[in-house]
């Protein structure tokens, strides 16, 4: 009995022993899962760095082709149309795939440029004045209209609405009180970030005595063009606010245009034109190919009416931020909080 009992200890023993170690392994798996991400985690954060720099396309290629926001001054077809012509152009001349989209607004294309989704802009002074602020663009071209870089802003009403023009064109400094007859009427302007279209207007209806309450409920129409429009239709705003001299947008449509809407006050040549610049991660490579390329299609005749079409451009003039020197003295000492618009 004793060696049976000793046996049977010993089988007990031995079964226990095995159990022990059957039960032991399962730890080491829960240890590795515990650990494998302590000793995986660098590989996500790795991969895509490598990925993206040896297999992302470069810009101007079919698969990654260089996004061109154009802004909406006009309407989508005029601008799609002859946005279209010159990007043709630029891709003979250099070789590279172009992308044209028009965004819904001047902030939309500030905002494209920021974010990646366009690598070059075709910006008014206001809204790049905010974009090159928040470190979205880079000047390089400065468009030429009527042999100038510079433009004023105009106030334009239906000739049937009675108001009285001011005595001179561009206006005196004296002349400001003219905008005084538009207090409590209904305004269209064309976008918050327009610089001629809303900017310089409202200032100069601030230096004349118009309070906000003297401005009630403006429409922003989306452009100089349906400004005009909406002028000529009637039945929408009693006055509004362009580039001078936009009425020329619908003239092909409406040659009574000039007759029908009339300029009541008109600024000064103030605003530096409208530009082409470059977002930030536009390689400098690049930049330098598509201005030479921009220079030399703005001086063939193709390109004239490319340009023509587009935003009836006369010229290109290369430029580098400090032409906007001036301008963003004028806007400071006008109280004007830019603050407001960049957000």
């Amino acid at each position: 009995m004793n060696k049976r009992l000793t046996f049977t200890l010993l089988a007990l023993i031995a079964a226990f022993s095995i159990a022990l170690s059957a039960c032991g392994p399962a730890a080491t798996p829960t240890q590795a899962a515990t650990q494998a991400p302590a000793t995986q985690a660098p590989a996500p954060a790795t991969a895509p760095a490598v990925t993206a720099t040896t297999s992302a396309p470069a810009f101007g290629t079919a698969n990654n082709p260089i996004v061109v926001a154009f802004e909406p001054s006009g309407t989508s077809q005029q601008i799609t149309t002859g946005g279209q012509e010159l990007l043709d152009l630029l891709s003979k001349q250099t070789g590279l795939t172009f992308k044209g989209i028009v965004p819904t607004s001047y902030a939309a294309l500030t905002e494209a440029m920021g974010s990646g989704n366009a690598q070059i802009g075709w910006m008014a002074t206001f809204g790049y004045i905010i974009a090159h602020q928040k470190g979205y663009a880079d000047v390089a071209l400065i468009t030429n209209r009527f042999g100038s870089d510079h433009y004023g802003a105009q106030f334009l009403a239906a000739k049937s609405a009675g108001f009285t023009p001011a005595a001179d064109t561009p206006a005196t400094d004296a002349e400001v009180s003219t905008l005084l007859q538009f207090k409590g009427k209904k305004a269209c302007f064309a976008d918050p970030q327009s610089t001629s279209g809303y900017v310089i207007p409202l200032i100069f209806l601030k230096k004349a005595g118009l309070a906000d309450a003297d401005i009630p409920n403006p429409v922003f129409t989306g452009g100089h063009t349906q400004v005009v429009q909406a002028l000529y239709n009637g039945g929408i705003c009693d006055y509004g606010t362009t580039y001078v001299d936009a009425r020329s947008s619908i003239s092909k449509d409406h040659p009574d245009v000039n007759d029908k809407v009339v300029v009541i006050f008109q600024t000064k040549a103030i605003i530096p034109n409208d530009n082409m610049s470059y977002a930030p991660d536009m390689p400098q490579d690049l930049r330098d190919k598509i201005t030479a390329a921009m220079l030399q299609i703005a001086g063939t005749d193709a390109g004239k009416k490319a340009l023509n079409d587009l935003y009836q451009i006369g010229g290109l003039v290369k430029a580098d931020d400090t032409v906007y020197d001036e301008f963003r003295s004028y806007l400071q000492a006008s109280g004007l909080d830019l603050s407001q618009f960049v957000k």
